[in-house]
């Protein structure tokens, strides 16, 4: 489904249905260890780990998947947000800080490095958070890197605020080596909702 055009070379759109989910598993799986290749990150990602990442994400109930596509109908980018009950792992770090069932995560962000600096970062971000039920969902949460980066300031930029909370997680870098990194988890507050 189309969300957005930038122009010729460019648009956002949602992959809401299986033929849509299936159509761009491909396309996200070649594309996931090419943006965390480099830095911050650095990250060694197989092809089945972001299989596994996608399977998972669009298989998760009100997922919100969208694409970033170019006028010869590449994916260049993307952004995947779940409720934050479908992450055990990320939500047992924030117990007690957000409210866990009316929480969204914004679980993967990517655009490739010819394609940042146009605005799509941004987009994918307020566009994934458009989408979120604010009568359900009053917060919403992510990860960054631990250390400063560009994406720390986009989101800081959108009114996202440091949480105070690190999670510690273990990478294979490009290097071969096995290392750990913290990510810093940031919140911004969507609406009032009623949490009984």
């Amino acid at each position: 489904m189309l969300i957005r055009c930038f122009d010729d070379d460019l648009r956002i759109e949602q992959a809401t249905t299986s033929e849509e989910v299936q159509r761009w598993r491909e396309p996200f799986v070649a594309l996931y260890p090419r943006i965390f290749a480099d830095p911050p990150y650095d990250e060694a990602i197989t092809a089945e780990e972001a299989a596994a990442t996608w399977d998972y994400l669009t298989s998760v109930r009100d997922h919100i998947t969208l694409l970033a596509i170019d006028g010869d109908d590449h994916l260049v980018g993307f952004g995947i947000a779940i409720p934050l009950t479908a992450t055990r792992l990320v939500a047992a770090s924030l117990a007690g800080l957000v409210p866990y069932k009316h929480t969204y995560y914004l679980a993967e962000l990517g655009v490739l490095p010819a394609w940042r600096g146009r605005g799509l970062g941004r987009a994918l971000v307020q566009e994934r958070i458009k989408r979120m039920d604010h009568d359900k969902y009053s917060h919403v949460v992510l990860r960054v890197s631990g250390s400063r980066s560009p994406s720390w300031d986009l989101y800081a930029e959108m009114g996202f605020e440091d949480m105070g909370v690190y999670m510690e997680v273990n990478a294979r870098r490009n290097d071969g080596s096995n290392t750990a990194d913290q990510r810093l988890f940031l919140s911004r507050v969507l609406s009032q909702v009623d949490l009984e």
